[in-house]
């Protein structure tokens, strides 16, 4: 009797997500990789929530909510490596921001 090469529905189905999740982990590991673009201060979104990529410029006149000290550095919504200059922000998505920024977004990393 002859061997032959057969799968069943199980092993097949484990091999299915076992290559579906390597997928997605390279396509997440190559985002993480890639060169965000910086954000501007010109972009709609940054115009709309006061956003400067320098703290020390905010004019707390016009930002009542600003407080000395409060920079993208120490705000909850920064992502990526303490130390780099330009980092990934959830408010922002898709752009790096200066971690010496600013806007009306800030909250106070836990």
């Amino acid at each position: 009797m002859s061997e032959t090469n057969s799968f069943s529905r199980r092993d097949a189905l484990k091999g299915f997500v076992l290559l579906c999740g390597a997928g997605a982990l390279g396509a997440e590991r190559s985002v993480q990789g890639a060169e965000l673009p910086h954000l501007s201060a010109q972009d709609p979104t940054a115009k709309a929530l006061g956003f400067t990529e320098d703290a020390k410029t905010v004019d707390p006149k016009k930002y009542p909510t600003y407080k000395t000290g409060q920079t993208c550095s120490n705000c909850q919504q920064l992502q990526g490596s303490p130390g780099d200059t330009y980092r990934p922000c959830n408010v922002f998505a898709g752009k790096a921001v200066n971690s010496n920024g600013w806007c009306q977004v800030w909250v106070k990393k836990a």
